[in-house]
């Protein structure tokens, strides 16, 4: 197979612990050329550690070039990274969340080659249960779909780790935090510092994930009837979401996501009630590499309860990676890009804008404007 050259921008945790070493282990896809943190004296020990060209600017290294691919995994908005490096024609793997607003994205052509990183999307025992969705008869078999998620603090799952933090200085990092806070106010106004942080850290940072396996499993949501933020002097809170499944079924949806510092471990549980029976799957921590997520299909034989329990220990990530090279090297087109992730950043706003409206919050910007959109076909940026 052909070797990828790639580079890497943004070293903190998600590289260090995930995609530097899956990389190296994926040597026979994929070779690191370049590393870039706006932490220049970071970067440069990632490059002497594994061989690679560091960089301090990510346009920088983008110029020099030496590379086909880029891996995008700072924090923040990765919207302006992402269509800098459209712009230069290299193939781009970015995570979550590709943008904060849906402006960031404009011009940006719906071919891009452009993919978006959910991973639980390539997790083998998630695979398994779309084929026993269809199976079953597909959307129009779901009665439920509920998510759950106990999210402990970053520290405490990563204790194991060792990551290195990475110190940015001020000047540097400050150009990027302002286009941040220019890119919420476009999305949700400037109301409620509260609203935005919900908005970035909480539901395009992590519940986006729930969002793309819903995606995945039944098409976009329909509607967002109801969405509850507790406690009101904590943060990170809980969030609950529910509305109805689009698809022609009459399926309804629930998502319920808890940050619980001190609970004792991640845990994720998607459950899936269909006509003929139940689909359960358990996520492990995302950072503990290769540990199995767990599919539970319950159904009924004759007289008798059957469950079939399937459990793979082939790493999502790395999965992830081999898809983004058949994108680059065979033109295979990933789970998400462009039209997939547009469809996320549109029904997290709907999310923010029903749970301002039932709190009495203001709220303006996209998140009024264009949120309504995510009924129809996204093909296209929305302008």
């Amino acid at each position: 197979m052909d070797v990828v050259k790639v580079a890497v921008v943004g070293l903190g945790v998600a590289a260090q612990v995930v995609y530097l070493p899956l990389l190296a282990r994926r040597r026979d896809v994929f070779q690191v050329r370049a590393v870039c943190d706006l932490d220049r004296e970071h970067a440069e020990t990632v490059g002497r550690e594994i061989g690679a060209t560091a960089f301090g600017d990510p346009v920088a290294m983008m110029d020099a070039g030496g590379f086909d691919a880029l891996i995008v995994l700072t924090h923040g908005s990765h919207g302006p990274i992402v269509k800098q490096a459209l712009d230069r024609g290299y193939w781009v793997m970015t995570e979550k969340p590709l943008a904060y607003s849906l402006a960031e994205l404009e011009g940006v052509p719906a071919d891009a080659r452009l993919m978006v990183a959910y991973m639980k999307q390539y997790d083998p025992a998630a695979q398994r249960m779309l084929e026993s969705l269809h199976e079953v008869g597909g959307t129009t078999a779901i009665r439920q779909l509920d998510v759950t998620v106990l999210h402990p603090s970053e520290e405490s799952q990563l204790l194991f780790a060792r990551a290195r933090v990475t110190k940015p200085p001020a000047d540097r990092l400050a150009p990027y935090a302002e286009a941040d806070e220019r890119a919420l106010t476009a999305a949700v106004g400037t109301s409620s510092e509260r609203l935005r942080r919900l908005y970035a850290r909480v539901v395009l940072g992590s519940v986006c994930h729930e969002l793309s396996l819903m995606r995945m499993f039944t098409v976009p949501p329909d509607t967002v009837d109801h969405v509850a933020v507790w406690p009101v002097d904590v943060f990170p809170p809980s969030i609950e979401v529910s509305g109805t499944l689009r698809g022609g079924g009459s399926g309804r949806y629930g998502i319920r996501w808890h940050h619980l510092p001190s609970y004792p471990a991640y845990h994720e549980t998607v459950r899936v009630h269909h006509d003929h029976g139940s689909l359960e799957l358990h996520f492990p921590s995302p950072y503990l590499l290769n540990a199995p997520t767990v599919l539970s299909c319950l159904s009924r034989v004759g007289t008798t309860e059957r469950r079939t329990v399937y459990r793979d220990v082939a790493e999502a990530f790395e999965r992830q990676l081999v898809a983004f090279h058949r994108f680059v090297t065979q033109e295979e087109r990933p789970l998400t890009g462009l039209e997939g992730a547009l469809e996320d950043i549109v029904i997290a706003q709907r999310i923010i804008r029903r749970y301002a409206e039932w709190a009495g919050i203001p709220v303006s910007g996209e998140c009024v404007k264009k949120s309504e959109r995510a009924r129809e076909p996204l093909t296209e940026p929305l302008g």
